[in-house]
């Protein structure tokens, strides 16, 4: 019998958690924005120190107004305190560099920060002195360049937290890998354009000094001493009980044990409240998670074997992304699966040299959705043109076309996914846009036309009849990844795009005709096709029907 008050207990942690996740990633938003806006401030010195003067005024009115203030410094506030409520909930500290560069290098910042906090913002707060571009330069870049090479450190480190977290928040989203490189290029410049502007104010500073007069005397107060060290304090305290209570928590007297079993043998023995990738990590058992165990992607799923009747049903956030992917029965994500009794998992996704490998390596590995243009070609009537022929004839007449076919599609931008008999299935769309993709499959039917036709006129003394070709044009989103067992390994593409660019191919052999085209295939390369022969076609499995244009000829579309 199932448990209510269990399964709501459940929901109601897993959406705190959530709730908890996203405050943690708008805070960071804020604080990204923040560093963008100074690092931009400072860029200016690239022009001159009375652009980043006149740029500070503009900081100033974001960031020192009331609303500002709170919302700058709440956020600060709230995602340390997040930062901290994450680390107590580890259940291990073992994790992927990344991750723990992540969390390194955010507990890290309070420290590296409060200095510069302190003589810039607290001071103003306290004194009134509002210290410019000129008096922090001079400061920092010549009377004390050690102090300030350490302010520069930690901006940059911040900057690289940030970073991280986004990654992290993006690496999932389906057109990450498109937009990656544009976004490793802004995360590099920005940093460094900063850096290059605060020299150069340096320089400028110290080439003419008596252009910017000398500072006035700060004004004195009696806490601003004190605030430095209590600051430290505080943060170092509260990071210091964090640690405490983890371990007061895992003192095994205090928790009950769950043993979960593994292929082979192994056995990962952690406290309850232990997800499956945590006892992973702890036992030393590679697991997959692309998205570091935020429940972001379903790489870590395993199939629950044994146990499965007294666990913990699965919370709103697991039941989603399993839903997505139309998981089977017992599968559970390792990241929010977490057994209240022993149970026997096996990984779903490989862990083998092709798996945990590639993986790392980032990549198409793990299998990416984007929208692709895929063609699917065969020769007709090929299998009675075979059975008249030397074995070797044939190999010789097959590679002749494939040889057509291939250079067609790669001269069109296209990628040859694999060879299927005498059928191709060509890929388009890899590193270009869907509008793109959809123009270089119909060149490359009209390239592949051309080059039968060639062969046809070459071998005219060979053939009884002209080898002809049936075509399927469509677009549409697949999964494309790396897939396959050993060396049997390669790139290709799987979902409903494929199906239906295949089933167009065989009703092009039905009606004996060269080309059959998706309507989705000709919107996306402007094609206009109203003149010509429209068919709706069923898919087996697909709900909605495909509208398709017919093309006795392929080259009459060159025409």
């Amino acid at each position: 019998m199932k448990n209510p008050q269990g399964r709501e207990a459940s929901e109601t942690a897993s959406e705190i958690h959530i709730r908890t996740r996203e405050i943690r990633l708008i805070t960071g938003l804020v604080l990204g924005a923040f560093l963008l806006t100074h690092f931009s401030n400072h860029a200016l010195g690239l022009i001159s120190v009375e652009a980043m003067e006149a740029g500070r005024a503009w900081f100033n009115r974001l960031w020192r107004n009331p609303v500002g203030t709170v919302l700058l410094y709440g956020s600060v506030l709230v995602h340390f305190l997040l930062a901290l409520l994450a680390l107590y909930r580890r259940r291990t500290l073992r994790m992927p560099f990344r991750e723990a560069a992540q969390l390194i290098l955010g507990l890290s910042l309070p420290f590296l920060l409060i200095g510069h906090v302190v003589g810039t913002r607290i001071e103003w707060a306290l004194t009134g002195q509002d210290s410019g571009y000129p008096e922090i330069v001079r400061n920092f870049w010549i009377l004390n360049p050690d102090i300030g090479a350490r302010q520069a450190l930690a901006l940059v480190i911040a900057w690289l937290h940030g970073c991280l977290g986004i990654y992290f928040w993006l690496r999932p989203k389906s057109w990450f890998p498109r937009a990656a490189l544009l976004l490793y290029t802004g995360a590099v410049l920005v940093p460094v354009l900063a850096l290059l502007g605060f020299a150069e104010a340096g320089r400028e500073i110290a080439e003419a000094p008596e252009r910017f007069g000398q500072p006035p005397a700060p004004p004195t107060s009696d806490l601003l001493p004190m605030i430095g060290p209590g600051l430290y304090a505080a943060f170092g305290g509260s990071i210091a009980a964090t640690l405490a209570a983890r371990f007061i928590r895992s003192v095994p007297l205090w928790s009950r044990r769950v043993r979960i079993f593994y292929p082979n043998d192994q056995v990962a023995t952690v406290p309850l409240g232990f997800s499956v990738l945590e006892a992973s990590r702890v036992a030393g058992i590679p697991h997959i998670s692309v998205c570091g165990g935020r429940g972001r992607c379903s790489t870590c799923r395993v199939r629950v074997l044994d146990g499965h009747q007294r666990q913990p049903p699965p919370a709103a956030q697991e039941r989603g992304t399993l839903a997505r992917i139309k998981a089977g029965p017992h599968v559970r994500l390792a990241c929010q699966f977490r057994p209240t009794h022993d149970v026997s998992v096996v990984p779903i996704l490989s862990t083998g040299r092709n798996g945990v490998t590639s993986l790392v390596r980032g990549g198409r590995a793990q299998g990416q959705e984007q929208e692709i243009a895929v063609l699917f070609c065969d020769l007709r009537g090929f299998t009675s043109l075979a059975e008249r022929r030397l074995p070797f004839d044939t190999v010789f007449i097959l590679n002749r076309y494939f040889e057509a076919v291939g250079e067609s599609v790669e001269e069109a931008g296209g990628y040859i996914d694999k060879f299927i008999g005498d059928g191709v299935l060509a890929l388009f769309g890899l590193k270009t846009t869907p509008q793109q993709a959809a123009r270089q499959a119909l060149d490359a039917a009209l390239r592949i036309k051309a080059a039968l036709v060639h062969l046809n006129e070459e071998y005219e003394s060979e053939f009884e009849h002209p080898l002809t070709i049936a075509m399927g044009l469509h677009a549409g989103p697949a999964i494309v990844g790396q897939m396959g067992y050993g060396q049997a390994t390669s790139l290709t593409a799987v979902g409903d795009t494929i199906n239906a660019a295949s089933r167009l191919e065989g009703l092009a052999k039905e009606l004996n005709v060269e080309l059959v085209i998706s309507e989705d295939l000709a919107t996306r390369a402007g094609l206009d096709l109203s003149d010509r022969d429209r068919q709706i076609v069923q898919i087996r499995g697909r709900a909605a029907p495909l509208g398709s244009w017919i093309i006795p000829e392929a080259d009459s579309l060159a025409r």
